[in-house]
């Protein structure tokens, strides 16, 4: 099979496209070929290894000090059911699936074993490959993000960084449960947020929200580029602030606030459930929601895919067509 090696921090020219033996499944694992995976912002992080200082060390440890112990990237993938070990039960070959790989990765290959103490999610037939697999990252952290803010219809929502994986995923849910939403994000993707339906936009290049004026009852901020102080000032009594790509010193100042104030400042990471996904899943075939794809690209051109992405004007999701 076809994998895209990672054999050592740095750059895309990193990544490696080889042919290697497909694995086998072990009795508690199925065999999925791969049809589609992602490129994420958070690939291309843990690639370079540009992660936040309070996470550095554990996840270098983990990772591998040197070079990286996994072999290939891609934390997001879909794709059909081959083979199952002997203890499976509940799957079977000719199952269409997605899933999150978590930590251990290797979505970037031409056949993935994975453990069934994992969340995998059936795929509705009505929906294709290509919009599940954006839904481990893109779409269970914005249902989360969501939640945790706690946003009702009729409150006043916006969502700084509202064109990545996330955010698209975040104006679409937060307009479903009647929130009046402002979407922040560059000039180029305005329209695709109009489109999704955010009430309001605002290009961060020409104006900078936190100095408007307006006020929030609730204020995601999916890329960390807010001033802290001047975004709860911009919340409205009882409101919201969730950082959803929190630092130490915001997670600190946060926890002040949330203490000494009527404000709240929250952040915790999102966990991939089978649940959560059914329910995203669900929506999209009911067409309440949808993913945003930005390009495609076959697997031999991930180096050309994470270089988009680090570029940072993708809208949505980048798609890698593996199979």
């Amino acid at each position: 099979m076809k994998v895209a090696l990672w054999t050592k921090y740095g750059p895309p020219e990193v990544l490696e496209l080889r042919e290697v033996e497909a694995p086998v499944p072990q009795d508690d694992e199925v065999l999925i070929q791969v049809h589609t995976a992602t490129v994420t912002a958070g690939d291309c992080e843990m690639r370079r290894f540009d992660l936040p200082a309070w996470i550095w060390l554990p996840v270098r440890l983990y990772m591998g000090i040197i070079k990286p112990r996994i072999s290939s990237l891609g934390q997001e993938l879909a794709g059909e059911i081959v083979a199952v070990g002997k203890d499976v039960t509940e799957f079977k070959p000719g199952d269409q699936v997605f899933a999150d790989t978590g930590m251990s990765m290797g979505a970037y290959a031409g056949y993935r074993c994975l453990s069934v103490r994992r969340p995998i999610v059936i795929k509705p037939d009505s929906v294709s490959y290509e919009a599940v697999a954006t839904i481990p990252t893109g779409g269970i952290n914005a249902l989360h993000f969501l939640r945790k803010a706690d946003v009702k219809a009729g409150e006043k929502v916006l969502i700084n960084g509202a064109a990545g994986s996330i955010g698209t995923y975040a104006v679409q849910l937060a307009t479903f449960y009647g929130a009046h939403v402002t979407a922040v994000d560059h000039t180029s993707k305005l329209d695709v947020l109009r489109s999704l339906g955010a009430h309001e936009v605002i290009d961060y290049t020409k104006e900078d929200f936190t100095k408007n004026k307006e006020t929030y009852d609730v204020i995601i901020d999916i890329v960390g580029t807010g001033s802290f102080t001047r975004s709860v000032r911009s919340l409205n009594e009882r409101g919201r602030y969730f950082l959803g790509n929190p630092r130490l010193s915001g997670m600190i100042r946060g926890l002040w606030t949330s203490m000494t104030t009527s404000k709240k400042v929250l952040f915790e990471l999102a966990g991939f459930n089978r649940k959560d996904a059914a329910y995203l899943s669900g929506l999209m075939q009911e067409g309440t929601i949808k993913a945003v794809i930005d390009k495609r690209y076959p697997l031999e051109e991930i180096r050309k895919a994470h270089s988009y992405v680090e570029e940072g004007l993708k809208c949505g999701n980048v798609i890698i067509n593996v199979s």
